[in-house]
C-alpha cells in the first residue's frame, strides 16, 4: 500500500515490490499470478480500508443522522488522504471471483451504507435511491477534490454532505 500511494499505481511491479518487503519475487508469485491480481487485491484492501473507517465514523458519532455525515465526511476525507489508493479502488473492474456472489470490500462498504441510511431515514420504503444519491453526493466530491477542481475544506465538506439529508447547519 505504501508504494501505491506515493506512485499512480501505473510503476508497482511484483519485483520491486518483493523487494521492498524482503521476499523473492518467486514468492510473491505465488500469492499473485500477475500484476493485475495484486492491483485487484490492493484495491480490494482499499475498499476494506474504507469501509473500516466509515464504520468508526458511524460508532463515534452514534449512528442515525449524525452517524450518516460522519460516515460521508470519512468517505472524502479517505479519497483526499489516500488519492492513490481510492482512486485504484474505484477504478478497477470487479474481479470475476466477486461476479459469483464472494463480498469485495466495496460491496461490504456499501450495504454498511444502506444500513445507515435505513436507520438515519426509518420511514423510507426502500433506501436504495437515498444509497445511491448519498454516495453519488461523496463520490462526486470526492472526485472534485482529488481532480482540483474544489479545494479541500473540511468545513465546506461538511455542510456538503450535511446537506444530502438536512442535517447542515
Amino acid at each position: 500500500m505504501k508504494r501505491l500511494a506515493e506512485g499512480d499505481g501505473g510503476d508497482l511491479g511484483l519485483r520491486a515490490l518483493a523487494r521492498d518487503v524482503g521476499v523473492s519475487a518467486t514468492a510473491l508469485y505465488r500469492h499473485f499470478p500477475d500484476k493485475e491480481a495484486l492491483l485487484d487485491a490492493l484495491a480490494d484492501e482499499g475498499l476494506r480500508r474504507l469501509g473500516a473507517l466509515q464504520a468508526q465514523a458511524w460508532l463515534k458519532a452514534g449512528g442515525g443522522k449524525a452517524g450518516f455525515l460522519a460516515t460521508g465526511i470519512a468517505y472524502v476525507r479517505f479519497a483526499h488522504d489516500e488519492p492513490a489508493i481510492f482512486r485504484l479502488s474505484f477504478t478497477r473492474q470487479m474481479p470475476e471471483r466477486y461476479r459469483d456472489g464472494g463480498a469485495d470490500g466495496g460491496e461490504t462498504a456499501y450495504h454498511l451504507l444502506r444500513a445507515g441510511v435505513a436507520q438515519a431515514l426509518p420511514h423510507l420504503d426502500d433506501p436504495e435511491p437515498a444509497s445511491l444519491h448519498a454516495w453519488a453526493v461523496v463520490h462526486g466530491l470526492a472526485m472534485l477534490i482529488l481532480d482540483h477542481r474544489v479545494e479541500w475544506d473540511e468545513t465546506m465538506v461538511e455542510k456538503v454532505v450535511g446537506l444530502t439529508f438536512g442535517v447542515a447547519e
